[in-house]
């Protein structure tokens, strides 16, 4: 598989809606809606970033880097793209594009149970906080977020 990792801009927003519908069950309560990703991306030190095959939209990441502090906020691999190293392509890029920037510290948060711990785990993250019911599902279910922050591998 060609991926490509490219930046991104509000122009590529049905796309990244699509992948994130495919990825983020409404059951859990992780997906953003439209809205709040395009009120985002004007944002100082906010980025897109996509992972295409051809003109087919694979995944995508969203992050801001600002102040020495850097954080994913969104990850996403369409299901039937997952598990072929597109992930951990947009994780790296998102590791090496806040070292550049000058990131200090680099985190991010996702909900427990997610698979994608073990993603974030193999890349050098390790959990430091849990937040109680961070997530609200649907009919009332709540889910934690834990909160992992990436250490240097020597």
């Amino acid at each position: 598989m060609s991926v490509r990792i490219l930046p991104g801009t509000a122009d590529d927003l049905e796309s990244v809606m699509e992948v994130m519908s495919a990825a983020f069950p409404a059951r859990y309560g992780e997906a953003w809606t439209r809205s709040q990703c395009a009120g985002i991306l004007p944002m100082t030190g906010v980025r897109l970033v996509l992972a295409q095959e051809g003109k087919s939209g694979l995944g995508f990441s969203l992050y801001r880097t600002v102040a020495g502090d850097a954080e994913l906020l969104l990850l996403a691999v369409d299901p039937k793209a997952q598990r072929k190293g597109i992930g951990r392509k947009l994780l790296d890029h998102f590791i090496d594009d806040a070292q550049k920037n000058g990131a200090e510290r680099i985190h991010l948060e996702v909900r427990d149970g997610n698979a994608a711990t073990k993603l974030y785990e193999g890349a050098g993250f390790t959990q430091v906080n849990r937040r109680r019911n961070y997530y609200r599902g649907t009919g009332g279910a709540q889910f934690d977020a834990l909160t992992f922050v990436w250490t240097m591998r020597d």
